[in-house]
């Protein structure tokens, strides 16, 4: 911090309770009233050098001791007895803390040159551009006083001048690690706009600017990071990391603001509440407008992070669909919590914001076109049968799929999470099933190598909504591809209560048509039932997958058989369902029938029929085997 003294004379000020005055032999003959403190002055020492004083005393001449009222003086009574000993010859320290005050204190009396050579305001005009400037600390420490005198500093070019020196020294070392005071601080937890769990930021080694100018509020920092930004030096992943930790100085546990309606009874400390959100607000939507426009710049959790904050504080709608088209760009870099938008809606109490999840679905599906099916295995079968070498049938394989390769396993990843996401908002007994259904089918079929969590999804939304009815359970599982289950899935799925007969007689046959197939017995299946199976063939061999559950899954969400009711009554509630239900008078999505697909599974091999009792209950009379 640099520092800068003026003057030489002794005189000095001292102080009552109500009057202030300075050591002299001549008496003082003007008084200078400033916000309620009141100095006993010379006019010579002030008139000679004050513009403003002299203009003032000139217009009235009667009183032997002058009053001089100053009541919008800028910086108070410390910068006035900065202006007053520098007319008295007093010594004064000038810094980066007092020299806003202090130049706008001199601009106010009109210090200038023309009443007399070297007067203030050249020389603090001389200290601002050849110290305060040259430094970085100063430098931001200027600027940030700027903001108690802003008509003032903007007007004398005070704050526009300190915002280019601080963007000039980044630009010029953007990633440099010696300038910052900062990081020999303790280390600040990450943003928690939902009420989660923060991580400890790791000490950082670049981006050293990034915490010093965290500490200017949100107008001085916009305006900075606006001319970082436009200086084009800076990669955009510093830029990133400046507005995170930028947003966990400034963004705190917003979540208490959820139910602030409802706790908050007098009126007083809901205006000061709504104050504040509102002040939330304003920074949350700046913080979106600086996001750098390069696709991962900043991480998709920490994007998530602030769609959840623009729910919560109810962002402008512009902000909230920019989040949710920066997290659709880079969904595949998501976790399933990162959908978990807090919902604030009214009429639908749900838990979770389902239609911002649905936008960023579709900005994700927007990003690139993808391939209609999955990368076909029979392809690669075809080419080795030609006797083609293993090396060529990679190169051409890749060379097919090099425009559309990055897009189709983004969206195998992203199958993946938004099965995830299904499974948690299943539990939410106010998620309609409409909304549920499109979540599901928001993406295309090639995405889902397997539909066991699809399935599990269901399962748990069947358990958390047993008011549907049959119609809707079927319209429910038409998102389900039984070929697409594991064993171990059909095998709960076929003791499943709570799905249509027309789901258990399909998971009945796939599961045994699959398994003629791994026995070797192919040719003793009927023709349509191998037809079906040769477009499938790819999901016979895919090992089963497990569902076996981590400790923090409720039980009721396993998948155990174990759980199943006595095989009797399962088989009696089958018995019941095939009497009273109409379904199998339709015809399956492929098209095979009730008939074609009864006939099909009696004219299955004796091998395959054996893993159908694994399936059935074991313990049925002989009229019921038979």
């Amino acid at each position: 911090m640099k520092f800068m003294k003026l003057g030489s004379r002794p005189d000095t000020f001292y102080t009552t309770e109500a009057v202030r005055s300075v050591s002299s032999e001549v008496s003082s003959d003007l008084i200078v009233q400033v916000k309620g403190s009141r100095y006993m002055l010379h006019k010579f020492p002030l008139l000679s050098k004050c513009l403003r004083l002299q203009r003032l005393c000139a217009e009235n001449l009667e009183s032997q001791h002058q009053i001089v009222q100053l009541p919008d003086f800028p910086g108070g009574v410390e910068a006035f007895e900065l202006c007053a000993k520098f007319c008295y010859g007093i010594t004064i320290t000038l810094s980066a803390y007092n020299i806003v005050s202090a130049r706008c204190a001199a601009e106010y009396l009109q210090m200038t040159e023309d009443v007399e050579k070297g007067n203030l305001i050249y020389k603090l005009e001389v200290f601002f551009n050849s110290c305060i400037l040259q430094g970085w600390k100063d430098s931001v420490v200027t600027l940030q006083s700027t903001k108690a005198y802003p008509l003032w500093s903007e007007d004398l070019g005070m704050t526009s001048r300190c915002i280019e020196a601080i963007a000039s020294k980044i630009l010029a070392n953007p990633s440099k690690v010696c300038l910052s005071h900062s990081y020999s601080r303790r280390g600040r937890d990450d943003i928690s706009c939902n009420g989660s769990e923060s991580q400890r930021q790791k000490p950082a080694t670049k981006g050293w600017w990034a915490e010093d100018i965290a500490e200017l509020g949100i107008d001085l920092y916009w305006r900075t990071m606006i001319a970082i930004k436009s200086g084009g030096k800076v990669p955009s992943n510093l830029v990133g990391d400046a507005l995170r930790i930028y947003a966990a100085r400034w963004l705190p546990n917003i979540s208490k603001y959820i139910s602030v309606d409802n706790e908050v009874e007098s009126e007083p400390e809901m205006d000061s509440i709504k104050e504040v959100t509102s002040k939330h607000r304003l920074l949350l939507e700046s913080i979106v407008s600086l996001l750098p426009a390069e696709k991962g710049s900043v991480s998709c959790g920490f994007l998530s992070k602030l769609l959840k904050a623009a729910n919560i504080l109810k962002a402008s709608s512009a902000s909230k669909n920019e989040l949710a088209r920066r997290i659709g760009i880079q969904l595949d870099e998501a976790a399933v919590s990162d959908l978990l938008i807090p919902s604030l809606s009214y009429t639908s109490n749900m838990l979770y914001d389902v239609d911002v999840a649905m936008t960023i679905l579709e900005q994700f599906m927007l990003q690139g076109q993808s391939p209609p099916t999955s990368p076909p295995r029979a392809k690669r079968d075809f080419e080795r049968r030609r006797s083609r070498s293993a090396e060529n049938i990679d190169f051409e394989f890749q060379e097919s799929r090099r425009s559309s390769s990055a897009s189709h396993s983004s969206k195998l990843k992203v199958a993946k999470l938004v099965d995830g996401y299904l499974q948690e908002i299943a539990r939410d007994v106010n998620v309609p099933l409409s909304k549920f259904t499109a979540v599901a089918s928001a993406l295309p079929e090639f995405a889902r190598v397997d539909h066991d969590d699809l399935y599990k999804a269901i399962d748990i939304y069947l358990k958390g909504h047993p008011e549907l009815n049959k119609s809707d359970r079927k319209r429910l599982c038409r998102i389900l591809d039984c070929r697409k289950l594991s064993v171990e899935a059909c095998m709960h799925a076929a003791q499943n209560e709570m799905l249509p007969l027309r789901v258990v007689v399909q998971v009945l046959f796939f599961e045994q048509a699959r398994a003629a197939m791994a026995g070797g017995q192919v040719t003793d299946l009927p023709s349509n039932i191998k037809a079906l199976l040769a477009t499938h063939n790819d999901h016979s061999s895919r090992p089963a997958a497990s569902f076996s559950n981590n400790g923090m899954t409720p039980a009721d969400d396993q998948w155990s058989v174990s759980g199943a009711k006595s095989p009797k009554s399962k088989l009696s509630t089958l018995k019941m369902k095939l009497a009273e239900d109409d379904d199998l008078d339709e015809n399956y999505q492929d098209g095979i029938g009730k008939s074609s697909r009864v006939k099909a599974l009696c004219m299955l091999p004796n091998r395959p029929k054996r893993m159908l009792s694994k399936l059935w209950p074991s313990n049925r009379s002989t009229s019921e085997k038979n």
